[in-house]
């Protein structure tokens, strides 16, 4: 079973997300949605950093929307970063990337949220 590591960081009222390991997958996206169903509750803005993720599946990505939609009915967004050109592919081909903003870094993303 591959596993995902989640750690994260609070910053003027932005969280930055960090995912790790070799894919968000079926094999633990129950594990991924169980680690992140609190996060919501009390922030609204966070950020995804994807850089250190191999591989992301379609139930990985119904994870990642998931969390975007809890985050927008709080009033929040979700944002991703530092997205590896493979996975970034895959959101493009599922036209993901037209739900998601995607940015190049996690410092281009936290600022979209303070302008």
């Amino acid at each position: 079973m591959n596993s995902v590591q989640i750690t994260s960081h609070k910053d003027g009222g932005i969280v930055t997300v960090y995912l790790s390991g070799q894919a968000l997958d079926a094999s633990n996206v129950q594990r991924f949605r169980h680690d992140t169903a609190t996060m919501f509750d009390s922030e609204k803005f966070f950020v995804f950093v994807l850089k250190d993720l191999k591989f992301v599946d379609s139930s990985g990505i119904g994870a990642l929307l998931s969390c975007l939609r809890k985050a927008h009915a709080n009033g929040g967004d979700v944002k991703l970063a530092e997205v590896p050109d493979n996975v970034k592919s895959l959101f493009e081909l599922v036209r993901m990337d037209r739900l998601f903003e995607i940015f190049p870094t996690k410092e281009d993303a936290a600022v979209t949220f303070r302008s």
